[in-house]
């Protein structure tokens, strides 16, 4: 599957290696991480507010610091436009908080409109999922938590701790916080709505 890396400016992300059918996009500061990394992007997008003046020799997409989309959601979009649906996004948490909550956003974006997302940090992934199911193979452990953009129905978790069977999971009810793997293949699954799923890294 090929896939879209986009770099923020957060934490520093873990090193990767893009495939040739990959597209790297450095959102605005990221490019500094990638740079660090010896990974050069296809492009650059943003406003610049971080890293100051675009480098030369990559392509450029600025736009100006007043605008309706952050750095990584228009990073995301030129994604979508050039065909790509599986998105890694990294760097996009551990800065400010409002920055993070932003990126959470950015999943429900990526996977209401058919793609699917995983935002990757130092010690937890998360991903976003809308009227489908994400599996978890073989033999995950550590802590994952489900949380609803709004009111989620249909909602199930099979080879966790706590299973939820068809349960109705609601944002201003955080029912679906620190729940456990067990050592055997995990699933969550919502009918109808969206869910934000976050889990530690193995």
């Amino acid at each position: 599957m090929k896939t879209c890396y986009i770099i923020g400016a957060g934490e520093e992300f873990q090193p990767f290696s893009p495939r040739t059918d990959d597209l790297v996009i450095a959102a605005d500061g990221g490019y500094r991480y990638l740079k660090k990394n010896d990974i050069r992007p296809a492009l650059i997008v943003g406003d610049f507010d971080s890293l100051g003046a675009p480098p030369e020799g990559i392509e450029t997409i600025r736009h100006p610091v007043m605008k309706n989309d952050t750095d990584m959601l228009l990073a995301v979009k030129i994604g979508f436009e050039q065909g790509y649906r599986h998105f890694v996004l990294s760097g996009g948490m551990g800065g400010r908080l409002e920055h993070t909550i932003a990126n959470l956003q950015t999943l429900i974006y990526i996977a209401q409109n058919g793609g699917n997302g995983v935002l990757e940090g130092e010690k937890q992934k998360i991903t976003a999922i809308t009227n489908s199911k994400y599996f978890f193979p073989g033999s995950p452990r550590g802590g994952i938590s489900v949380f609803a953009d709004g009111t989620a129905k249909g909602v199930t978790e099979t080879g966790l701790l706590y299973p939820l069977q068809n349960a109705v999971v609601r944002s201003a009810f955080p029912i679906g916080v620190s729940n456990e793997f067990t050592s055997v293949p995990a699933s969550v699954e919502v009918k109808n709505g969206t869910l934000l799923i976050f889990w530690d890294r193995q």
